[in-house]
């Protein structure tokens, strides 16, 4: 696929068993990107195994939003779409095209994957993640008349959005604030 370069930003914290995975996973999709693994101060060999892989280190101070704002700053500045997803193994990043072709064609300028819609492997999500994301997803509708029903970490940006938002959230709130803010803003959005 054709389109603009992507930065991958992948938050990993003592990541050491599936961040190498994770990395030839983004890899594989064979789409235009650099893959960027923050390290947040792991106490194990999640930044080794990762360059290893593949995947350009950095390091930031111990906070997922520190992590994907350091991974942010350490991204290449032509590169206009940015991808987030987690260094755990959890996110599927063979659906990596599915989040960015909407922005490539300037359909949308944020792409959030869901959890909870469709199929998902039996376990792997909590009844309090699931219900946590609905609840978040149903105030979200009142308040911006945005739906979500996730708080899903694999998500895709257009830079120059991201760039609009003016994140703060140095911790794990930050996923829910780009949501919020995405949506007041006025984003063209689709989960």
């Amino acid at each position: 696929m054709a389109g603009p370069l992507i930065s991958v930003i992948i938050p990993a914290l003592n990541e050491e068993e599936p961040i190498a995975d994770v990395v030839r996973a983004c890899v594989a999709t064979g789409l235009p990107h650099e893959i960027i693994v923050v390290d947040n101060g792991s106490t194990d060999r999640t930044a080794e195994r990762a360059q290893a892989a593949g995947a350009r280190v950095v390091e930031a101070p111990r906070g997922y939003g520190r992590a994907c704002a350091a991974g942010v700053a350490a991204a290449a500045p032509e590169n206009a779409l940015l991808v987030f997803l987690d260094g755990d193994g959890s996110d599927c990043p063979e659906f990596m095209e599915l989040l960015v072709r909407p922005i490539i064609e300037a359909k949308e300028d944020f792409v959030i994957g869901s959890r909870t819609r469709g199929r998902r492997e039996a376990g792997s999500m909590n009844f309090q993640q699931v219900f946590a994301g609905r609840v978040a997803g149903w105030l979200l509708s009142l308040l911006y008349g945005v739906r979500y029903t996730d708080m899903c970490p694999f998500r895709a940006i257009r830079r120059e959005s991201l760039d609009s938002l003016g994140m703060k959230e140095p911790t794990y709130g930050w996923n829910l604030e780009m949501q919020m803010r995405a949506a007041r803003s006025g984003l063209r959005i689709r989960e």
